[in-house]
């Protein structure tokens, strides 16, 4: 029985509508001090062929042990996903020649791998929310890294990345549109680094897609899929589905068949191209590797690994929309990353919850992406911008010298409330010294004054001038209530 289909992701081709179908394989490096078989250092950035052991180097009678940190994190990862834990599972020789593979074969996970099936709810930019499956994690080593620009007569191979634990977590092809896709690996991320078991970093290579896109007229079978290999950024991620949806609607349209196969994307072409054809797990001669047993824990030690697991994003986002008030878009981008969700809950510590959201996401955060910077390397502190907010709440100062206030703490640094005192800022609550500005104003203007009985909007322009005469410090609430009372305004 075929699914429903969501009518507004559909493509409009020369011939009729179409849907894109889209899942994903995410290689994500695992967050650990030494290699998946290997003692050997998994920091990034050392000289080529510096942290290689002879294992890595697979040289003769060297034999792979199992890093049991590297299975914790995968459990971990499986828990945060939802997903079912597979208390065995067992590691194959995925058998293939590469220069920069060694051994000749990747040590991988086949028809046993350590996690099943879980989910992730994923938030669309469009406000829709949808669940992609996930359908298996499976832990398996990288490759070295072949380097071909350093000599024009030869390849260069560094092995530092060979023996790096990897998670590869396949889902299942629930994606219907680019911006689900960017928003499905996004959500991923986020998991990850929440949970600590892989950084996330694509620049560096530690999370990469296998990008699986197929096209379709609606409502009928899957269409044959063509697999776009280590998409390394996730505008890359939208730009090659984009282009490779339409190309096959190209060639379908034109009376053409789609070959399964594998591509690359070129970034500065944008567009993908064939790279070979798409193999099969039987052209890989899976076996199970003699040298190592099959991997079995007990469900204790999957009891243990849960009960360490931090507050996930989805539970944080529902916590952050009861226990503060917030909507569920605003709470959605406070816990977005999981330094940005901390601070957030410091500013708000024991204050309203929707006026800290409010100068996080819009002052703060607006600052931050303007000047390139992140919570991390923030001028101002949690405990600095949470003094502006209890100054305003204090009726102390009015936003509009909280503004001019965030402004010299961004630049200058300094306790809020002694730059308050020092530079007289606080803001005018005295009525008698508001009443005699706004004496002032409406004796300067009696046209205006006429004005504004006929045109009651009118009284913006008299808070302006009165806000201008007393340097921005008049009690907004005083000034308005004075100056209706004065202009007869209801």
């Amino acid at each position: 029985m075929n699914a429903p289909v969501a009518t507004h992701n559909l493509i409009k081709g020369a011939t009729g509508d179409w849907e894109i179908v889209i899942g994903m394989e995410i290689h994500a490096q695992v967050l650990s001090q030494s290699k998946l078989f290997s003692g050997a250092s998994t920091e990034f950035g050392g000289a080529p062929n510096d942290h290689v052991s002879l294992v890595d180097a697979a040289f003769p009678g060297m034999l792979p042990v199992i890093n049991a940190e590297c299975v914790a994190q995968a459990v971990r990862t499986g828990l945060g996903l939802k997903a079912k834990i597979n208390l065995r599972s067992v590691f194959d020789r995925k058998n293939y020649f590469y220069p920069d593979l060694p051994q000749g074969y990747q040590i991988s996970q086949y028809k046993d791998p350590i996690v099943g099936e879980g989910e992730v709810i994923v938030d669309v930019p469009d406000g829709r929310q949808i669940v992609v499956g996930i359908e298996r994690l499976h832990l398996e080593q990288d490759a070295g890294k072949s380097i071909h620009d350093l000599s024009p007569g030869a390849s260069l191979v560094d092995l530092n990345r060979s023996g790096v634990a990897l998670m590869e977590i396949v889902s299942r092809p629930d994606m219907r549109s680019s911006e689900e896709a960017k928003a499905y690996v996004t959500k991923l991320r986020t998991i990850l680094r929440y949970l600590s078991t892989c950084d996330g970093d694509m620049d560096k290579g530690s999370l990469r897609a296998d990008v699986n896109v197929s096209v379709r007229r609606p409502g009928e079978a899957l269409g044959t899929r063509c697999e776009i290999k280590n998409v390394n950024s996730i505008r890359f991620i939208g730009q090659a589905i984009e282009y490779e949806a339409r190309r096959q609607i190209g060639v379908l349209e034109d009376g053409g068949t789609i070959d399964q196969e594998t591509r690359l994307f070129d970034a500065n072409k944008g567009e993908t191209r064939s790279m070979r054809s798409k193999e099969e797990a039987h052209d890989y001669r899976y076996f199970p590797d003699p040298d190592l047993l099959p991997l079995t824990f007990e469900q204790a030690f999957v009891n243990g690994l849960a009960t360490g697991l931090p507050e996930l994003p989805d539970a944080k986002k529902a916590r952050f929309v009861s226990d503060y008030g917030l909507s569920a878009y605003d709470a959605g981008v406070l816990v977005a990353e999981r330094e940005t969700a901390d601070f957030f809950e410091e500013v708000a510590k024991a204050r309203d919850g929707k006026a800290a959201a409010n100068w996080v996401i819009n002052e703060l955060f607006g600052r931050l992406n303007k000047e390139g910077l992140t919570v991390a390397t923030s001028p101002v502190s949690a405990h600095q911008l949470g003094a502006v907010i209890d100054l305003i709440g204090e009726k102390v100062i009015s936003g509009k010298i909280a503004k001019d206030l965030f402004e010299i703490v961004w630049t200058e640094g300094g306790d809020p409330r002694a730059i308050v005192e020092e530079r007289g800022l606080k803001q005018v609550t005295d009525t008698g010294a508001i009443e005699a500005a706004v004496d002032a104003i409406i004796a300067g203007n009696p046209d205006k004054v006429e004005q504004v009985k006929l045109k009651p909007t009118l009284l913006g322009w008299f808070v302006g001038q009165v806000m201008k005469s007393t340097g921005g410090k008049a009690n907004p609430q005083a000034l308005n209530d004075i100056l209706k009372d004065k202009l007869g305004i209801e």
